[in-house]
């Protein structure tokens, strides 16, 4: 068999189930995710077989015959028996559209495969009744979609007479390319998480650095307090000492105004010189220093601000690489599922030669 001779005309999705050889009861599902499973025609032979292929194997081999029935044995599920490969096939359906579609199929295939034998056995001139039935339901495009949007598309092929040898070829070229546009998008994302993850760090530090600025400026403030209080202290007491002299050195005494007056003025002399001290000529730097503090806090604030702004951005960058590279596996496991076919099919070709050079004389 060559993919010349051999199409696809029909295919769709399901689950694949083998009844069990032992009990003839039991379902034993043939994998954990739904498979293709596809109509193929040889014109050559004038025979239709159901194939699946998971992995590098064949899930499904089922020469379609007259006397075969597919029964819908649920809204989601129908079954058929192959005699020549001694088990029963089940498939499982997202819908019970896909169900009746692949019904559908089942029994126009099944009548083309009757009268291909009826006119096999009448010697008639053999000719192709598949012909008929590809044109009447696929139309030229390669690809129909049969499901409705957002299901999964259901193809026919195109012409018999494609060559297979530039079909594989253009399939490897599009593996290879996929993979190293896949490796790729690797690159730029490990690339990305790497710019992230100091991005990210940088940050850290900026907050860490804008914390010890304000527990720093907490304790100007604090200081600037504690200072402004011991002033009040001062002039409190300095008032306290000034009324107990004046009492004690009054008039009873025979203390003289002026004296009285300039004992004030020593005493706020005295009072001005603890402000200086105290007040003066360290608050001047000290404020200097908060608004310095100040601006330094507003600075880092502002670059925090920017380093988020810039995560952000990466980050969405990052979840479009990632949308892109799913896009490219979808693509690519789309060609490996053909591939894996053309892949079978050679496969049973060279066991074919094997077996006619076995048997040759």
């Amino acid at each position: 068999m060559s993919t010349a001779r051999e199409q696809p005309i029909f295919s769709t999705r399901a689950h694949v189930f083998q009844i069990d050889p032992t009990t003839k009861r039991n379902w034993i599902p043939a994998g954990k995710h739904a498979l293709t499973v596809s109509y193929f025609y040889d014109a050559t032979r004038n025979v239709y077989r159901i194939i699946s292929i998971g992995g590098a194997k064949a899930i499904i081999n089922s020469t379609v015959t007259p006397n075969m029935t597919f029964t819908k044995t649920s809204q989601k599920f129908g079954q058929w028996a192959d005699s020549r490969a001694n088990t029963v096939y089940g498939l499982g359906f997202a819908s019970e559209q896909h169900l009746t579609q692949f019904a559908e199929k089942f029994q126009e295939v099944k009548e083309a495969a009757r009268l291909a034998r009826e006119k096999s056995q009448d010697g008639g001139e053999l000719t192709s009744p598949a012909l008929g039935l590809a044109s009447h339901q696929v139309p030229p495009s390669p690809l129909v979609s049969a499901n409705g949007p957002g299901e999964e598309k259901l193809f026919r092929s195109q012409s018999a007479d494609a060559p297979g040898p530039t079909e594989r070829e253009r399939l490897k070229k599009m593996l290879s390319e996929g993979s190293v546009g896949e490796v790729q998008w690797e690159a730029e994302f490990f690339a990305l998480q790497d710019s992230n993850n100091k991005l990210a760090g940088a940050l850290r530090e900026a907050n860490a650095a804008a914390a010890q600025w304000r527990q720093q400026l907490e304790a100007q403030r604090a200081e600037a307090e504690r200072l402004r209080q011991r002033v009040a202290e001062l002039e409190a007491q300095a008032a306290s000492e000034v009324t107990p002299a004046s009492e004690k050195e009054g008039p009873g005494q025979g203390q003289s105004l002026e004296q009285l007056e300039a004992l004030v003025q020593t005493k706020d002399q005295e009072i001005q010189t603890l402000k200086s001290q105290t007040g003066g000529p360290r608050e001047a730097p000290e404020a200097a220093e908060r608004e310095e503090t100040q601006q330094k806090v507003q600075d880092l604030e502002t670059r925090n601000a920017e380093l988020e702004h810039q995560l952000r951005a990466m980050e969405r960058s990052l979840e479009e690489v990632r949308a892109e590279r799913e896009r490219a596996r979808a693509e690519v496991g789309r060609a490996a599922q053909l591939l894996d076919v053309r892949l079978f099919e050679l496969s049973e070709l060279r066991e074919g030669l094997a077996r006619l050079a076995e048997a040759a004389p």
